[in-house]
């Protein structure tokens, strides 16, 4: 199967995940461990950079946590990013450099790179969003399917089964998501691809394409 691989989605240069990530072939191979990463990582950060407002939890001195914001167990916050007001990082996430998390949005089991931006009410779960990856305002990954089977990552006819109950969304580098679209659980969208506003996505959406309406997808024209 093409583009579903770590190598294909994301420039590790840009996420302290790096060594982390380059353990697995595919990204959904690292969801499980997230947050045994981020207790181990966040052991490493030094207290001259990172204040640990509460057990397991670590945010960059330059980073910007609102008053209401919720900070959940295992969850690193890097440098000079932004967590709004109502934002719910239900643990074992880690954020990124120059992230935007926003109002009421939500994260969970999830690795942020650099750059990225959720600003306005998506909620992200058992996800991994590549560097400068932009998730419209209501957008959503869906992490679980109806009938509670494992997920099944499905390119045309092509099925490979991950036997993992919980996968969201795997967003490669400078992929934009669409005003209040729903990414259904396992689809994976490759580096520098659009998806239109109110899309239902699923599947492999393949690098430098673009998602319209009715899941027809298009190469972009350079």
């Amino acid at each position: 199967m093409e583009n579903v691989k770590i190598t294909d989605l994301y420039d590790l240069s840009h996420t302290v995940a790096a060594d982390y990530l380059r353990q697995f072939t595919y990204p959904w191979e690292a969801l499980k461990g997230i947050g045994d990463f981020i207790k181990a990582l966040g052991k490493t950060l030094s207290p001259d950079e990172y204040d640990s407002p509460s057990e397991n939890v670590w945010v960059h001195k330059t980073a910007k946590v609102f008053p209401s914001a919720y900070l959940g167990e295992n969850c690193i916050i890097g440098p000079d990013t932004e967590v709004r007001h109502c934002a719910f990082i239900r643990g074992n996430a880690l954020v990124g450099a120059g992230c935007v998390v926003g109002n009421s949005v939500e994260l969970k089991n999830v690795i942020i790179f650099d750059n990225v931006q959720t600003p306005h009410y998506n909620y992200v779960g058992d996800s991994i969003l590549g560097y400068r990856s932009h998730m419209g305002a209501g957008s959503i990954t869906s992490n679980v399917k109806s009938d509670k089977t494992n997920v099944v990552i499905k390119q045309g006819d092509e099925l490979l089964e991950t036997g993992i109950k919980k996968i969201g969304a795997m967003l490669g580098d400078f992929v934009e998501v669409g005003c209040n679209s729903v990414l259904n659980p396992g689809t994976v969208i490759g580096p520098h691809s659009n998806i239109y506003p109110t899309s239902c996505v699923r599947g492999v959406v393949p690098p430098e394409s673009i998602w319209k309406t009715g899941g027809v997808i298009v190469r972009k024209e350079h």
